[in-house]
């Protein structure tokens, strides 16, 4: 029972959570984002429109954060690097398209974003390609 109430963790335990934590996080985006990139023809004109870019140019940038960024961070590979994407992304899922309600139609957005935040502050963990090259 004191192991449970213990806040002392191992390296193995960090690097586990690590490589579950990225796993899940990735495999979620990527559907997001091949869902987006499958669909994109009958999304490219009445997506958010962020900085006023354009909603086909919103919608890639979007696709790109949640697809391409989320191979990368399930293999673990340049992992903060990739972060910065997905990070900006779910910020304004959050914030501007979801208007700060972390508790309703934000909520998936928010734990988005919390879980990048952890990733960005943390790094990947050893279970990684950036592990393995040992940056």
């Amino acid at each position: 029972m004191n192991r449970f109430m213990s806040t002392k963790y191992s390296a193995v335990a960090f690097n586990l959570g690590m490589l579950v934590l990225r796993i899940m996080l990735g495999l979620l985006l990527v559907s997001h984002g091949y869902d987006k990139m499958v669909h994109f023809a009958a999304l490219k004109n009445k997506f958010y429109n962020f900085m006023s870019l354009g909603p086909t140019i919103s919608l890639s940038l979007i696709i790109f954060a949640e697809f391409f960024c989320g191979i990368f961070l399930i293999l673990g590979l340049f992992t903060r690097l990739v972060t910065i994407p997905i990070f900006i992304a779910m910020s304004v899922v959050v914030f501007m398209v979801s208007h700060g309600h972390i508790f309703a139609e934000g909520e998936r957005g928010a734990i988005f974003l919390a879980a990048t935040f952890a990733i960005i502050l943390c790094g990947p963990g050893k279970i990684s390609v950036d592990g393995m090259l040992g940056k």
